[in-house]
């Protein structure tokens, strides 16, 4: 196997994604060599976020926020202070995050929620660079399986249909989505494209729904590489393999753009689950090993789990070192 060698400069990474999953794969990223850059979904409409974006015409923070506190190097404190969520008790400020207002005060400072994130990468000793996928605000709409449609995130997994695609649109005007200053060039000179882990539907494809990211996707050069999520979920990803979840992100993009699968094989244990606060989440996903190959993927079966507070999430460490091993590898397909 040719080994890649990165003497003259850092490779550069690129995570794609939204919600919980990302910023798991971006802490363990981050004490790496390598250059990273993470573009982040701004179709969330729920809690603080949607809140917040109906105030104030601005793309939803809450992920963004996430992001930047697991890139940063500040002292735990300054992040907890940043990550603090007020008392349901509190009326007015109700279940917001402290970090979603500063990001919205900076924004409205600045005019732009993308100048806002720029200035907090450099308050928050972030190494790396934080883009959100639009500078916009967008709305995610859904098409259903029997011709029906969902307008808006958090509404699309409320009636349990089986989804058929998923496409975004800017809040105000309903135009076609821009993708962000930077996003297009950061994909197009990365040495790796990592997607996920993330809700399909709902953090991962409304990124690449921007028809500038998707297009970037298909035509770089960098290897392309799709965490699959561990648990199927309500709504979403129902009876779902791991071949299932990808064909899901070919036939969105129309071509066969995923060069490896990362794969979880470890078992949650029987009872493990606490299905009251992890209410969106089913059952483990199946294997489908066939399936993944029959898409061109090389597919990295192993153990990735990690059991936590009741919920099943990605080991980072494991989940990055198999990406370095596969960077300073050799792209075995394309």
């Amino acid at each position: 196997m040719k080994m890649k060698t990165y003497r003259i400069r850092k490779p550069k990474v690129v995570v794609i994604g939204g919600g919980t999953g990302l910023p798991v794969i971006l802490k363990s990223l981050r004490n790496e060599s390598v250059e990273i850059t993470a573009i982040v979904t701004v179709a969330d409409d729920g809690g603080s976020s949607g809140e917040i974006r109906e105030s104030i015409a601005m793309a939803p923070p809450g992920d963004l926020r996430n992001v930047l506190v697991a890139m940063s190097d500040m002292p735990k404190l300054y992040s907890d202070i940043f990550q603090y969520r007020f008392n349901k008790e509190d009326k007015f400020l109700a279940n917001h995050a402290l970090g979603n207002l500063i990001i919205a005060a900076i924004a409205e400072m600045r005019g732009s929620t993308y100048d806002a994130v720029q200035l907090l990468t450099k308050m928050m000793h972030v190494d790396g660079h934080v883009y959100p996928s639009s500078e916009k605000p967008l709305v995610l709409h859904a098409v259903f399986k029997d011709g029906t449609e969902a307008v808006g995130e958090s509404k699309i997994a409320c009636d349990r249909k089986t989804i058929d695609h998923v496409f975004v649109r800017n809040q105000e005007g309903g135009h076609e989505p821009k993708a962000a200053r930077k996003v297009v060039t950061a994909i197009m000179e990365a040495d790796m494209l990592v997607l996920g882990p993330g809700s399909l539907f709902t953090s991962i494809l409304p990124n690449l729904m921007i028809s500038e990211i998707g297009e970037a996707i298909r035509k770089t050069e960098a290897e392309t590489v799709y965490i699959c999520n561990i648990m199927t979920q309500k709504g979403e990803t129902e009876h779902f393999t791991d071949a299932n979840h990808v064909e899901v992100l070919h036939q969105h993009l129309q071509d066969n753009f995923i060069n490896t699968v990362l794969v979880n094989t470890e078992k949650v244990p029987e009872g493990y689950m606490d299905f009251e606060v992890y209410d969106e989440y089913l059952v483990q996903v199946k294997h489908d090993f066939k399936g993944l190959r029959a898409q061109n993927c090389r597919v990295v079966s192993t153990d990735f789990l990690k059991l936590r507070d009741g919920g099943v999430f990605h080991d980072g460490d494991k989940v990055v070192e198999e990406l370095l091993t596969i960077l300073y590898g050799a792209k075995s397909v394309h």
